[in-house]
């Protein structure tokens, strides 16, 4: 299940608005301040993907640096995989419905690790039958941002709340992800253990990779 320590909504609006990753930083605090009074504790600050979208967000993703305990402070950025430069086509799905507000709270937000080794195919019903909702790309960024923690070696996430169709009207076969770059491949030796957006095929499974889903979002 996994459900990583979240700080006060008004604490995640400061390290968003540390971040640099807001235009009106008073605007964003008084909306945090607003859910703060009917969101439940554990719940995750999300802006809009209209207003952040996920190519802007992963850069900010930052985990230490493998091995290099003695360089105080040294992390690897997070990035998003060469063949994804489409990332800001992947929309909510219907099963990820988003409130019509720039800044929003997601309810307690879970890993999915018991799903590990499940396919985005046999996820979806599942989360759908329990009441959970899949998270969107941008949410999981913003998850990983706020509780750097949630991702892991061998326990990362899907985020099967974002789609990409495409011009016929059906999905693409993709399904977006977070998890941990090994430095290989087109990755480069250099991003080793760097947080990493990438995509998995709707249909295969992964070890490593639960399904990341919420009780639900509440608007500001």
């Amino acid at each position: 299940m996994h459900q990583s320590a979240l700080p006060s909504l008004t604490a995640q609006a400061e390290r968003l608005v540390d971040l640099s990753l807001v235009a009106d930083a008073d605007s964003l605090r008084a909306r945090a301040a607003q859910l703060e009074l009917t969101a439940p504790a554990g719940s995750l600050l999300v802006l809009h993907e209209r207003v952040l979208p996920a190519s802007a967000l992963a850069p900010r993703l930052h985990l230490p640096a493998p091995g290099r305990a003695g360089v105080a402070g040294e992390t690897r950025e997070g990035f998003v995989v060469v063949d994804m430069t489409d990332v800001d086509e992947f929309s909510p799905t219907a099963q990820a419905e988003l409130p019509d507000a720039d800044v929003y709270a997601v309810l307690a937000p879970e890993r999915g690790d018991e799903m590990r080794n499940w396919s985005p195919e046999e996820a979806l019903p599942a989360l759908v039958a329990a009441s959970r909702t899949p998270l969107t790309l941008v949410e999981g960024i913003h998850w990983a941002l706020q509780a750097p923690g949630v991702v892991e070696a061998n326990a990362c996430f899907m985020t099967i709340g974002s789609r990409k169709i495409k011009p016929n009207g059906t999905p693409d076969a993709r399904t977006p992800a977070l998890w941990i770059s090994s430095g290989t491949g087109r990755d480069g030796r250099e991003r080793k253990g760097a947080p990493k957006v990438g995509w998995c095929w709707w249909g295969n499974r992964h070890t490593w990779l639960g399904f990341a889903s919420s009780a639900g979002r509440a608007g500001a």
